[in-house]
C-alpha cells in the first residue's frame, strides 16, 4: 500500500483524527485501524505487534518508538521532514512519526531564541523528559537532539 500520512486501501473508510478512527474501528466488526499511541493507551483500545524492517516482532510502547527515532538519519533530509516509517534496528517500531517546529530563518534572532531556548529545555531537560513520558510521549534521543542542534546553529545561527 505504500507509506505516507495516508495511504489508498482498496476497501476502506477513513476516520478523521484519532476520534475519527477509533470510532470505526469500534464500530466496524473485524476492522483494523492506526490511531497514535497516546490516544489508544488513554482509550484502553486493544493494540497488535508489528514485523519491522528487520524482520522482528516488536510492540508498540516508548522504547521501540525511541529506537525508530534513534536510527534515523535527519541529515539526509531537507529541514528534518521524515516519516519514521521502517527505520532500521531490530528494536525499531515500523510506523512511527515526530511532532515539529516550524521556524522562520530570516527571523529575528532575539526571537528565535527564546524559542529556541524553550526547545532546548523540553528535549533536554529531565522534567520536561518526564513530563514527556508521563503524557505517552517520547523524549527525543540523544543523537536526534545532537542533529537538531547542529541544524540549528547551521540554519539558524545559534
Amino acid at each position: 500500500m505504500g507509506d505516507n500520512t495516508a495511504v489508498s486501501w482498496p476497501v476502506s473508510v477513513g476516520g478523521k483524527g484519532n476520534a475519527g478512527a477509533a470510532a470505526y474501528v469500534q464500530r466496524i466488526p473485524c476492522a483494523i485501524g492506526y490511531v497514535e499511541y497516546a490516544y489508544a493507551k488513554e482509550n484502553h483500545m486493544a493494540y497488535g505487534k508489528m514485523i519491522n524492517a528487520a524482520g522482528k516482532v516488536v510492540a508498540p510502547d516508548l522504547a521501540t518508538f525511541q529506537t525508530a527515532a534513534a536510527n534515523a538519519d535527519f541529515t539526509k533530509v531537507e529541514d528534518f521532514y521524515m516519516i519514521l516509517t521502517n527505520q532500521p534496528g531490530a528494536q525499531s517500531w515500523p510506523i512511527s512519526a515526530a511532532t515539529y517546529i516550524l521556524m522562520r530563518r530570516g527571523a529575528d534572532k532575539t526571537a528565535n531564541a527564546g524559542v529556541l531556548k524553550f526547545a532546548r529545555w523540553f528535549l533536554t531537560a529531565p522534567q520536561a523528559q518526564a513530563e514527556a513520558r508521563s503524557l505517552d510521549y517520547v523524549p527525543s534521543p540523544k543523537t536526534t537532539v545532537t542533529q537538531i542542534e547542529a541544524y540549528w546553529k547551521r540554519n539558524l545561527g545559534q
